[in-house]
Parts: C-alpha cells; structure tokens; sequence
C-alpha cells in the first residue's frame, strides 16, 4: 500500500429526489434567518420561486451571476450582500452561481448552501477561480467550501441535453487529472474510477432520453464523486488550460473542457499509464484519449477550439499564457508539446492510439 495522506472536508450533502424541500430547515441548521439567493439572469424565475419556498427566510436576490466569475461581478453581488444584511447564502444553479457564491465567502466567510442544477461538481471543491483584467486564476481556501449541497435530481431534468453532457465532461475532468495528481490517494482514486464509470454511462442516455430520472441520478452522484476528487487533490495541464481559454479569451467553461480533455490526456498518457489504464478501464475502452474523445462525439459536444470561436491567431498566444505559472505535471511542460496539443484541439483531431 502507498503512503499517503487525506484530509476529510467538513461539508453536509442532502442527496435524493424532493431533497429541495428541506432547504429552510438547512438554512435554520446553519443558524441563520437572511439568506441571500444567487443566480444567473437565465434563472431568475426559479431564484425567485426559492425566495417563495424561504419566506421570511429569504432577504434578497442577486441575478447577475457570471460565466468564470469576474471579479466587478463580485463587487456588484458584495454590496446587495451587503445591503440585505444577508447570514448566509444559497446559489442555485451551475458553476457561475457557485462560483460567484464561493467569491462572497472568500470576502466575508458568509456560510453558504448550494443547489447544483449541473453537474460541474465544483460545489464540492475549495477551489475558486476569479477573472480579472482577462486573466483568470485560482485558489484553495476553506473559506470557499460550502457548508450544505442539497442534491435534488428533479432539478436537473429540465437541464438542457447539450448543458448536461458539457457540465458532464467538465465533471469527469475533474476525476481524470485526480488519478495521475501529486496527491492522488487510494480514496480519491477509488472516487474518481466510480464517478468517470457512473458518468460514462449516465450521459449517453441523458442525451438520448432527458427525463430518464435514473441516469440523471447517476449523473448527480457521479458529478459529486468527482467533485470530491477535485477537492483533495492538485490541478494539472488540463485545467490550467481550462483557464487560460476562458479567462483569457472567453471561451464557455464546461464545453472548452469536453475539447481539451481528450489532448491532455494524450499528452500525459506516457508519464501516467497507470491512470490512463484506469480510465480506459472506467470508460470500457482501450485507450484513455481517444475514448474521452468519442465520448465528446457521441453526445455531440464541441470536439474543436474553433467551433467554440476561437480564432487560429489565438493559439499561439494561448500556449504562451499556458507556460506561464504552469500547474504541476506529470509530464513536464513543453512549450512545442503544449503548441501542438492546443493545435490538435483546434483542429479537432482525434488523439492517436499511442
């Protein structure tokens, strides 16, 4: 057995159908009575029927939660907290919401109860990454991780096909870079297997049937599992050029994860082989890259940067901001290596057997 370390994470899950119902008595839990509810301007009717649910419990709404959480966003959401006397806050919704959510805690340790309607899993991370002047970054903090998640699948069966398999990719991401982590573990790494097996085989019928409230619960717990990979362990090449393409040129977050996974992987795949056998093994195929990229073409995701509006200029320029501050690797980072990955994933080329 390897030695290791872990450290478990003082979080509250409420999972299961009509889980939403217990909210106001999680807000109580918590001791508070001014909850301040987030979401993005798509969501503003279902913020609203969440401040019906609360009642008195409710003291204000906030709708201007933002794709990689800018930072005048935040600023803008610190002052209704502000205003509104708010004890704690509830975001309902993905990634932007708990992640504007999560900006608010770093500022003021305000505890926090969140809803997740996708299956990013970044409701289960200490993790926060903010955009600032076009340059996104990322912390780890305590301070950002939420107190509750309440899991409700009925939530996520209205969640868009084409948004369920993106936020799906983006959630296996997750598992992925936590198998071949500085820190991975024998836990993290049991989690991430089971949660990449629990999406591989949930989305494929999500996508061929939306209201299959089964797979959608297999979605959930997976997106959760790998979450709490995510919350263990490092990021890694993947993720940092996650963040360099949405921070830096605005690309949409979960679906520049569902191009990029395939190419990072390949790029690992000879310092990693261990995770690569683990993955193709959780996927029910023969190579690690090229099944995550098939998995991308079978729910019909984005396969290429250019699609997502990314400009062939551009490429370069990305791989220069990728070498800056690079997370640790377990290949080490190489500039002609990272200019032909973030080529390949433009092009949309299917990684190579070897």
């Amino acid at each position: 057995m390897q030695s290791f370390n872990f450290t478990g994470l003082p979080a509250r899950v409420v999972f299961g159908d009509g889980s939403l119902g217990q909210l106001a008595d999680e807000v109580r839990a918590l001791g508070c009575s001014r909850a301040l509810v987030l979401c993005t301007p798509q969501q503003i009717a279902q913020g609203h029927s969440l401040m019906k649910q609360l009642g008195s419990l409710a003291t204000g709404l906030f709708n201007e939660a933002t794709m990689h959480t800018p930072v005048d966003v935040t600023e803008r959401a610190l002052a209704t907290l502000h205003a509104t006397q708010a004890d704690c806050t509830i975001a309902l919704g993905g990634g932007s919401t708990i992640g504007l959510g999560k900006a608010l805690a770093l500022r003021t340790d305000v505890k926090q109860i969140v809803i997740p309607t996708t299956y990013a899993g970044s409701e289960a991370t200490p993790i926060i990454g903010e955009t600032r002047d076009g340059i996104k970054t990322t912390q780890r903090s305590l301070k950002v991780l939420p107190e509750v998640i309440i899991y409700d699948v009925a939530l996520t069966l209205s969640l868009p096909v084409a948004a369920s398999s993106a936020s799906g990719m983006n959630a296996i991401a997750h598992a992925v870079e936590a198998l071949y982590a500085k820190e991975a573990n024998p836990l993290t790494s049991t989690l991430a297997v089971q949660g990449i097996q629990s999406l591989n085989d949930a989305l494929p019928k999500i996508h061929l049937n939306p209201l299959d409230k089964e797979a959608r619960s297999d979605a959930l717990y997976g997106a959760w599992l790998c979450g709490m990979c995510l919350s263990q362990v490092g990021m890694s090449l993947h993720h940092k050029l996650c963040h360099t393409l949405g921070g830096s040129f605005n690309l949409p977050h979960a679906e520049t994860h569902s191009v990029i996974l395939p190419h990072a992987v390949a790029y690992n795949a000879g310092a990693a082989p261990q995770a690569m056998q683990q993955i193709a093994r959780a996927m029910n195929t023969s190579n690690a890259a090229q099944g995550l990229f098939d998995l991308a073409v079978k729910l019909n995701l984005p396969t290429s940067l250019q699609a997502l509006g990314m400009a062939q200029a551009d490429v370069t320029r990305a791989a220069e901001l990728a070498l800056a501050n690079p997370y640790w690797n377990p290949r080490a980072i190489e500039r002609a290596g990272i200019q032909q990955l973030l080529e390949d994933a433009f092009h949309s080329r299917r990684p190579a057997a070897s």
